[in-house]
């Protein structure tokens, strides 16, 4: 079970890393371009999701295409879902208390990856 310490302590080794704060919740950016954030559900999104809204926190995450966020959900659907608000967006919520730190690490080191700088990407794939 992933808590929101351990979200920032993930993200925050990524290199060029910073935390800030995107419409009053915590995100994590790579030089400025948020890659992971808070995301509470809003009235609509709990309407939306009915009785399987989750009543803990949820994480959003950038992925690299519709396909891999579809993937994931399908994967572990009590873990990944989606509202129509991020329809036709390369990005997945997360309950992060379902998730375990080592798919939050592959998660938001995909995540980084697909809004850092090519060259800073590249960089970090790289290093050993």
């Amino acid at each position: 079970m992933a808590s929101w310490d351990d979200v920032a302590r993930i993200c925050l080794a990524l290199p060029e890393t910073s935390e800030a704060t995107s419409y009053g919740s915590r995100a994590w950016q790579v030089r400025n371009k948020t890659f992971v954030w808070e995301r509470p559900l809003r009235k609509k999104d709990v309407a939306e999701l009915g009785d399987s809204a989750p009543g803990g926190p949820v994480l959003g995450a950038y992925v690299p295409d519709e396909g891999a966020k579809n993937a994931l959900i399908a994967e572990e659907p009590d873990v990944y879902f989606t509202t129509s608000h991020f329809a036709g967006f390369a990005a997945v919520l997360c309950r992060l208390e379902e998730l375990d730190t080592s798919s939050l690490t592959e998660l938001a080191g995909e995540a980084w990856a697909c809004r850092a700088p090519k060259r800073l990407a590249a960089q970090h794939a790289q290093d050993p």
